[in-house]
């Protein structure tokens, strides 16, 4: 195995535990606690704490079959509270985009840096142990650090500096020499490459290749033939040769759907509050539309009782409404939603689920106007500008349509359950937290 050529260095950047270390952040008596973040209607975990992984309990699991250990071991939980981890990972990437021109945020909690035009390789490690310690010393967030000459490098380096502390959290390909390379590749499961997922693994096992050196040496045109052009670029990657290139928050590709659904955090039975579950939805789903500055001209309707609830009648039903015109506006969609509910819902059963999904989507400058429209799209247009202003400004629900029942006098029963959601410390002022003298 030759040497990874060192023109080229990618950094990518980790929150380490993002959701449990967001809440330690504000509840510093969570440290060193075995702490899980639970999904909607906390259901099942979704991020654990170090102490937590040491119990055993697997991610995605069932809260109910780790409640046990709650008791027995201290296990504290939390419910998920988005707004926070938002605002966090926002404040994150502001501070890491400090430390190079060119960034691409990969997830909430990820995100690129080229660092190849700013220093030597000598300089790496300490580059990245620099970045680590400021989002630490600004925000409080731990988080880890790789560096290697392609995406796939700088992923499989930040794995390394996750798994092995003797690196400090950080780990760059270019501070080893070859041979000290090739025996990190020897050591290293396919399976925990970018990309390799079980069946991947499964069909690449059966034809010996088990390592990242096994995949590194193969031929990158046998594993097009055999897999996909894809694995056959993250091959190359894994050869120093640069497949991915980066891209910036502009490159990201249009959703050609958008789908808002959510379970109930109580059962539903009547129409009212099933329309004010829609409605809300489709307003989410319509503020994501119009956010990537787009249109659609399809609006979905879907509900289903509870398949698990075996003592219950089942039913489940979708509609789909075409629009006249294709429109972002969240009157017409929500008008267009709580219609075709209204063709759909069956009195009798207990709904458990409610969703909307908008199609047949398209940038707002390309669809076709129509002649005879008594519609005012510009001041459409205006409206809803100045709603989505305001909610940015203000904070989301500022301004609200009357459709969605977010008043006061309606506690809105069918929202999720967070039961046990920690404050909006960070964009809330009457939830910021108070220090004691």
């Amino acid at each position: 195995m030759q040497l990874l050529p060192s023109d080229r260095a990618i950094a990518l950047i980790d929150g380490n535990n993002f959701y449990v270390s967001c809440e330690r952040v504000f509840n510093p008596k969570l440290t060193r606690q075995p702490l899980v973040i639970l999904s909607n209607n906390d259901g099942c975990i979704v991020s654990r704490s170090q102490e937590a992984r040491d119990l055993d309990i697997p991610m995605g699991t069932p809260f109910f079959k780790a409640k046990h250990l709650v008791k027995s071991h201290g296990l504290q939980w939390l419910s998920s509270n988005y707004t926070l981890y938002g605002d966090m990972s926002a404040r994150m990437m502001a501070v890491l985009s400090e430390f190079s021109p060119e960034q691409e945020i990969y997830s909430i909690d990820e995100c690129f840096l080229d660092l190849s035009q700013m220093m030597s390789k000598e300089n790496l490690v300490p580059y990245g142990k620099k970045m680590k310690e400021r989002v630490y010393q600004y925000l409080g967030l731990p988080t880890c650090v790789g560096i290697g000459p392609t995406k796939t490098l700088a992923k499989l380096a930040n794995h390394i500096a996750k798994k092995n502390g003797c690196f400090g959290g950080v780990f760059a390909w270019a501070a080893l020499n070859a041979q000290e390379q090739m025996d990190w590749f020897k050591k290293i499961a396919v399976k925990e490459i970018w990309g390799v997922g079980r069946r991947i693994n499964e069909n690449l096992q059966e034809m010996g290749i088990t390592t990242v050196y096994d995949l590194a040496c193969a031929n990158p045109e046998m594993i097009r033939r055999r897999f996909s052009v894809v694995l056959a670029r993250t091959v190359a990657e894994l050869q120093g040769v640069s497949c991915l290139a980066m891209s910036d928050l502009e490159d990201v590709p249009r959703k050609q759907q958008i789908i808002s659904s959510k379970s109930f955090g109580q059962p539903i039975q009547a129409l009212p509050p099933l329309e004010e579950a829609v409605a809300s939805y489709i307003c989410r789903a319509a503020e994501k539309l119009r956010s990537q500055n787009s249109v659609c001209h399809y609006v979905t309707v879907f509900v289903r009782t509870n398949p698990f609830a075996a003592n219950q009648a089942q039913y489940r039903n979708q509609i789909t409404i075409p629009l006249s015109i294709a429109s972002a506006d969240s009157r017409r969609l929500v008008k267009a939603a709580l219609f075709g509910l209204s063709r759909i819902y069956q009195p009798g059963f207990v709904y458990k689920k409610a969703g909307v999904i908008l199609s047949d989507i398209h940038l707002a400058q390309h669809h076709q106007e129509d002649l005879f429209t008594q519609i005012n799209q510009k001041k459409s247009v205006q409206v809803m500008q100045t709603m989505d202003h305001l909610n940015h400004l203000y904070g989301a629900n500022t301004i609200i349509l009357a459709s969605t029942g977010a008043t006061r006098n309606n506690p809105r029963f069918w929202r999720m359950r967070a039961n046990h959601k920690s404050q909006r410390f960070t964009t809330r002022w009457h939830e910021i937290p108070l220090v004691k003298t």
